[in-house]
């Protein structure tokens, strides 16, 4: 077992504890003082991702194992340890909770009333949201990702809308329900571990490695769908995907705007990390079987939420139902199994992050001007507001996934990956499955131009619309930051690519592989080789290596050769 020698705590520890340090420092500062209490909270807020980008400055894109581990033992004798660490797939994801953390922070200097006890709840969100894409040991996971419930509770339940109280308490009911599977999956295959091994551990990599070798389902081949599934109830209500997405409207909705966009842009996320994180390398043996299922949930989720949001007279619901839509297309690239596909949906993870985040952060900049968000009160407002006009037509566009912004990228690889499966019949997988999400995307078009030209160039038929002021310097820079990002994942997309490729690699073969044939994250002598034609890789073997779980990784391996009876991802 990965016992190892306990690490202490380290820059993970840091980055994901210093907004909580804040939390506790606003404890002390009088609420008479609301203006320095929201630059303090912004200050720490900047601080973190000051330290996210330490983070990111000393990692290594050339290996799929963790990096920067961290071990100290909590409860020995029940295997749970304090583990943390990043990977390919989890560091995107916390460089984006910390930038839409600062973004968040900083609109919030709207709010006007408890700013103090607002401040808090946002750090400590933050908090719990880089615990699950840093943690390692599962409980630990857990323990965060339930703390991210309750920050968000309170964030929508005090600061929300008129049925404020009625949206929190769905939200946290149904994530809450979800959670309770995924725990019982948990103590499922901790118990599993420990009967192959003879040693109690709920870290990740010692399960994953007995999974790796093929023993740990030995004898109990029957359980791993029931397994399976209690980790995917909750992640699928994570996400949310059709049937269970029904707390999303009314949650962004009535949650502030703040609330909206660390909603839609780092919480969703969560789910389709699991999958990533726990389904795919746990049940490599059942994973095809399940493809179809999920698969036909997210092409579901893609029509209904694009047809639902068709029809919405609300700018917040339009945009909530079009989250459905667009997290089918990150579930369908990361269960077609293939290289491209499951790229192209990690990628898209962090591309609904940006733009969607964008589409509440510009609703809520308007919504404080006219506090209203029906069509019907609006109608040729670029005429009073165009700076605002243009950074919403582009974040828009984005959203559409028109060529040259990060949408475009995510989604064609999503669904290039999904059509490939689609046409092989991979994982029991038709055709028909690829062309209706494909159409997905034009429906998409239609309903956010549609609602685009009723609000900007309709007519105006409310006089208090010509009284607006388009946005202000701050305001401008604040939605500037990101359309940054909007362009760059569409023109340089390597950049957010190549980091996370061995990991999504390793996932894939984790998935795929027969046992003894599969990566294994305590195994560091070996690495994903990703230099072959089509980019798809296979798993290789150091000739020589000196590294502890803790150590970077050089940029390639000074020497490598095939593993033995290692099948290349072509086959």
């Amino acid at each position: 077992m990965n016992g190892g020698s306990p690490t202490g705590f380290g820059l993970l520890t840091l980055l994901t504890f210093l907004p909580t340090a804040g939390a506790l420092l606003l404890m002390l500062v009088p609420k008479e003082y609301g203006k320095f209490i929201k630059y303090l909270a912004l200050g720490v807020s900047i601080a973190t991702l000051a330290v996210s980008f330490q983070v990111l400055q000393g990692f290594s894109s050339s290996t799929y194992h963790f990096q920067m581990t961290e071990y100290v033992p909590w409860i020995p004798a029940l295997g749970i340890s304090y583990r943390m660490g990043v990977d390919g797939i989890s560091i995107w994801l916390v460089m984006l909770t910390t930038f839409l953390s600062v973004i968040s922070i900083w609109f919030s200097f709207y709010i006007a009333q408890r700013e103090k006890a607002y401040m808090i709840f946002v750090l400590l969100l933050e908090t719990a949201m880089l615990g699950v894409f840093t943690s390692l040991d599962m409980i630990l996971f857990y323990t965060f990702f339930e703390a991210s419930l309750i920050p968000m509770y309170f964030l929508i339940s005090i600061w929300g809308g008129a049925r404020r109280g009625y949206a929190s308490i769905k939200f946290f009911i149904y994530t809450f329900a979800g959670s309770i599977f995924m725990l019982i999956g948990m103590i499922s295959l901790f118990t599993l571990c420990r009967n192959v091994t003879g040693f109690p551990s709920f870290y990740i990599v010692d399960i994953q490695q007995q999974v790796a070798n093929g023993r740990l389902w030995v004898g109990a081949m029957q359980l791993q769908p029931w397994i399976f599934w209690s980790f995917a109830i909750a992640f699928l209500v994570k996400c949310p995907a059709f049937p269970f997405h029904t707390w999303l409207p009314d949650a962004h909705v009535e949650a502030p705007t703040a609330g909206s966009v660390i909603l839609a842009g780092v919480l969703l996320k969560m789910g389709t990390y699991g999958f990533l994180r726990f389904c795919l390398p746990m049940f490599p043996d059942i994973i095809r079987s399940q493809v179809p299922v999920i698969c036909l949930l997210a092409v579901i989720g893609i029509i209904y939420g694009a047809m639902v949001a068709a029809v919405q007279p609300d700018w917040k619901k339009l945009v909530a139902y079009s989250s459905v839509a667009h997290m089918g297309f990150v579930l369908i690239g990361i269960f077609s199994l293939n290289h491209s596909g499951m790229m192209g949906g990690a990628m898209q993870q962090l591309n609904h992050g940006i733009s969607t985040g964008a589409l509440f952060l510009l609703i809520g900049l308007i919504y404080e001007r006219t506090h209203t968000r029906q069509f019907s009160d609006y109608g040729g407002i670029k005429s009073q507001m165009p700076i605002f006009s243009w950074l919403f037509l582009i974040v828009m566009l984005s959203s559409v996934g028109l060529p040259g912004t990060n949408g475009f990228i995510g989604e064609f690889l999503a669904l290039l990956g999904f059509f490939q499966s689609s046409y092989e019949g991979v994982a029991g997988l038709s055709l028909g499955f690829a062309i209706v999400a494909g159409a997905g995307v034009i429906l998409a078009a239609a309903y956010l131009l549609y609602m685009f030209q009723q609000v900007f160039y309709g007519k105006n038929t409310n006089p208090t619309n010509l009284r607006l002021k388009d946005l202000k310097p701050w305001e401008i820079v604040m939605a500037l930051s990101l359309v940054l990002f909007i362009f760059w994942g569409g023109v340089k997309p390597n950049t957010f690519l190549k980091p996370m490729e061995a990991s999504i690699e390793a996932a894939r073969l984790m998935a795929t592989g027969d046992p003894g044939k599969r990566p294994v994250w305590a195994d560091l002598d070996t690495e994903i080789d990703l230099r072959e034609g089509d980019h798809a890789g296979s798993l290789v073997r150091r000739m020589h290596t000196e590294v502890t779980p803790g150590d970077f990784y050089p940029q390639r391996p000074l020497a490598i050769s095939t593993l033995e009876g290692t099948q290349s991802a072509h086959e």
